[in-house]
């Protein structure tokens, strides 16, 4: 993905995704990639090589972790899932994440 040459509207990209744990790319910087997430329903479990951050951006969902109690994300929270944890997204209503994952790493959804 080549660098933006204006704002790139989060708002704007998160509205297109048609369903369900769709994303987008927005920006990428130092080998990462931002992804904006729609949140809607419960994920599979699954896991990834590398560590993966999550960032509510609006609505409210809980991120389940093998082993350990679910969190619930709110506009602002920001949570680290650490490579190879057992975990799955989770929403009882509409929301939105951004998330950072390594750019190779391929979108789910």
């Amino acid at each position: 993905m080549a660098p933006p040459k204006e704002p790139v509207s989060i708002r704007r990209l998160a509205e297109s995704l048609p369903g369900p744990y769709e994303t987008r790319d927005l920006v990428t910087a130092n080998d990462s990639v931002l992804r904006v997430v729609r949140v809607e329903g419960a994920m599979d479990w699954h896991h990834h090589e590398e560590d993966q951050l999550f960032i509510c951006w609006q609505g409210s969902f809980t991120i389940e972790v093998a082993g350990s109690a679910p969190v619930s994300l709110d506009p602002g929270d920001v949570l680290v899932i650490p490579r190879h944890t057992e975990h799955r997204t989770s929403a009882e209503s509409l929301a939105y994440a951004l998330m950072s994952i390594g750019a190779h790493t391929l979108a789910r959804g």
